[in-house]
C-alpha cells in the first residue's frame, strides 16, 4: 500500500506507521494548502472495546521544505494525550456520545499543535478534542456532527483536524504482491503457471477499513519562504516539498508499566507514494525511515534502476519488448528521478513545474500556483490534470495506476523523446479503467475540509453470518 506495513519495523509499530501524505492546494476554501498525514493503517471498525487511536508516547510531525535545501523550514508537531475517565469500567462509552464533552465518553484524546519555523518555536494550541471512534448507531449517533465539532480554528489562520478517517486509498494488494498479477491488465500470459489475466475489476483491498488522519488546511501565506501567495506557475517561491515523520524517544524502560527517556529519534517518515513500499528493498526500508530526505541521494541507484522496471517484462513476456531492452541497456531513468526525487522542471511538460532544484530527496511536491481542476482526473498529471499527482497528491489520486505507468516506461519519453514506450505502459490500470472514483468503493471523500470520508462503524460494516461459513472449515 502507499506506505501501510512498508519495512519490517514499522510494521510491528502501527500506531508511529505513516500510511499516506496528501498535499493539495483546497477547493473550497481559496488562498488555503490542505495536508493530511495518515497514521495507523488498516483498522477494523469494529475494533473494540480498545478502539484505535494516535500513540501518546509518539510525536507526530509535518515539514515543509520552502526554498528547495530539503530542509524543513516549516514544521509543525503534534503530541497527544489520553485520558480515562472512569477506570472501573471495561466500555469506550457508557452510553450514546452526543459531544466531545460528553460524560458517557470514557476515552479521551487530546493533542498540542506547535509550530516550528525561523522565528522559533511557537506553541499554536492545546488541549484540542480528538473526535471518538465510529462505533456503530448506539454509541455515535451524529459522527458527522462529532467531527465537525473535532475541526479547530488555528491562530494565524487555518484549521486542524486530528481523528480517525474511512481509508482514501485503493489499492489491489492481493494482485500486486502477488508476483505483480494485475487483475485488470490484458495479457496473453504469464511464465509461472498463472491463469491468463482478464479485464474484470481489481479488488480493492482497503474498503471498509478506517486510518487516524492529522489534517491542517492552512493559508499559503504561512507556506511561502517570503509569506508571498504566488499566482505564476513559473515562479520558484510556488513550489513547496512535503513530507511527514513519526518518532519515539530513544530509551524504553518496561517494568510495571512502560517508561520513556531521552531525545525524540525518527522511526517513520513518508513523502510520495510507494517509495519505501517498492523501490527501496527490504535490507534499506528500516534504515531509510530514519533518515532525512536530505541524503535521498544514497537510494538514488534504486530510482534509476529501479526493480520493478525489470521485472514487468519477465512477468508479462512480450508485453513489454521496449521496456525490457531500456532495463537491458543500464540506462538511467531520469524520468523518475525527476517526479519522485528533484520535482518535473520548466519545459518538459507544457505550462507545468514542481521542481524545487537540484537536491535528490523524497518530497511530495506541490506547485501552490496551479488552482484546483474543475473537472479532475484521478490520473493526476498523465491523465492531463496538472492539479493532481505527483504536483502534490489528492485524496481520490490512484496513484498506484500513475508510479506502475511511469514505472513500465510511459514517462521516460519526457527526458528521452527518441523513446517509444509500450503500448501497456500507459494501459496500465490496478483496480478500475474508469475516472469514476464511486466505482472503487470510495464515494464517500468529503467536498470540504478534512476531505477524507466518516470512518465506517463497527455495527455497519458487512459480515458474512451464512450458515454455511461454520462448516466451510
Amino acid at each position: 500500500m502507499s506506505s501501510h506495513r512498508e519495512a519490517p519495523e514499522i510494521a510491528q509499530d502501527p500506531v508511529a506507521d505513516s500510511t499516506d501524505l496528501y498535499a493539495f492546494v483546497s477547493p473550497d476554501v481559496g488562498g488555503t494548502v490542505t495536508i493530511l498525514a495518515n497514521y495507523v493503517p488498516l483498522q477494523g471498525p469494529a475494533g473494540g472495546p480498545n478502539f484505535y487511536q494516535f500513540g501518546d508516547d509518539v510525536l507526530y510531525q509535518i515539514l515543509i521544505d520552502n526554498n528547495g535545501d530539503a530542509q524543513p523550514e516549516i514544521t509543525y508537531q503534534f503530541q497527544f494525550t489520553t485520558v480515562v475517565e472512569n477506570p472501573n469500567t471495561f466500555l469506550y462509552n457508557t452510553g450514546p456520545i452526543a459531544s466531545l464533552e460528553d460524560p458517557h465518553w470514557n476515552r479521551r484524546q487530546s493533542y498540542t499543535v506547535t509550530r516550528i519555523d525561523a522565528f522559533g518555536s511557537h506553541l499554536l494550541a492545546s488541549g484540542l478534542s480528538c473526535p471518538p471512534c465510529n462505533i456503530g448507531p448506539l454509541s455515535t449517533p451524529n459522527y458527522g456532527g462529532l467531527a465537525a465539532q473535532a475541526i479547530h480554528g488555528l491562530p494565524g489562520g487555518g484549521s486542524v483536524f486530528a481523528g480517525q478517517r474511512a481509508e482514501g486509498f485503493y489499492v489491489d494488494l492481493g494482485a500486486i504482491f502477488d508476483l505483480g498479477d494485475l487483475r485488470p491488465f490484458a495479457a496473453a500470459h504469464t511464465p509461472f503457471g498463472m491463469s491468463p489475466l482478464s479485464n474484470a475489476g481489481g479488488v480493492n483491498a482497503t474498503k471498509n477499513v478506517n486510518v487516524h488522519s492529522i489534517a491542517l488546511q492552512l493559508p499559503i501565506s504561512l507556506l511561502t519562504r517570503d509569506g508571498s501567495t504566488p499566482t505564476d506557475v513559473t515562479d520558484p517561491r510556488a513550489t513547496i516539498g512535503v513530507w511527514t515523520t513519526a518518532s519515539r524517544q530513544q530509551v524504553q524502560v518496561r517494568g510495571q508499566g512502560a517508561f520513556d527517556s531521552g531525545p525524540f529519534v525518527q522511526v517513520s517518515r513518508l513523502g510520495n507514494p510507494l517509495v519505501n513500499e517498492v523501490v527501496i528493498p527490504m535490507g534499506q526500508k528500516d534504515y531509510w525511515n530514519t533518515q532525512s530526505p536530505a541524503g535521498d541521494s544514497q537510494f538514488q541507484a534504486y530510482y534509476t534502476q529501479p526493480e520493478l522496471a525489470g521485472l514487468l517484462p519477465v512477468l508479462y513476456p512480450g508485453v513489454f519488448p521496449n521496456l525490457g531492452a531500456l532495463v537491458a541497456s543500464g540506462a538511467a531513468r531520469a524520468d523518475l528521478v525527476a517526479i519522485l526525487l528533484t520535482g518535473i522542471p520548466a519545459g518538459v511538460v507544457p505550462g507545468f513545474q514542481n521542481t524545487t532544484g537540484n537536491t535528490l530527496a523524497d518530497m511530495l511536491r506541490l506547485n501552490m500556483a496551479i488552482p484546483p481542476a474543475g473537472s479532475p482526473n484521478i490520473f493526476g498529471l498523465i491523465g492531463g490534470d496538472p492539479a493532481g499527482f505527483p504536483n502534490g497528491r489528492r485524496v481520490f489520486d490512484d496513484v498506484t495506476t500513475i508510479e506502475l505507468r511511469a514505472i513500465a516506461g510511459a514517462t521516460y519519453p519526457l527526458v528521452a523523446p527518441s523513446y517509444s514506450a509500450d503500448g501497456a505502459a500507459g494501459a496500465i490500470y490496478h483496480i478500475v479503467n474508469s475516472n469514476d472514483p464511486s466505482v472503487i468503493g470510495t464515494e464517500n471523500y468529503l467536498g470540504s475540509f478534512p476531505y477524507l470520508g466518516q470512518p465506517y462503524a463497527g455495527f455497519d460494516v458487512p459480515a458474512d453470518n451464512s450458515p454455511s461459513i461454520l462448516s466451510s472449515y
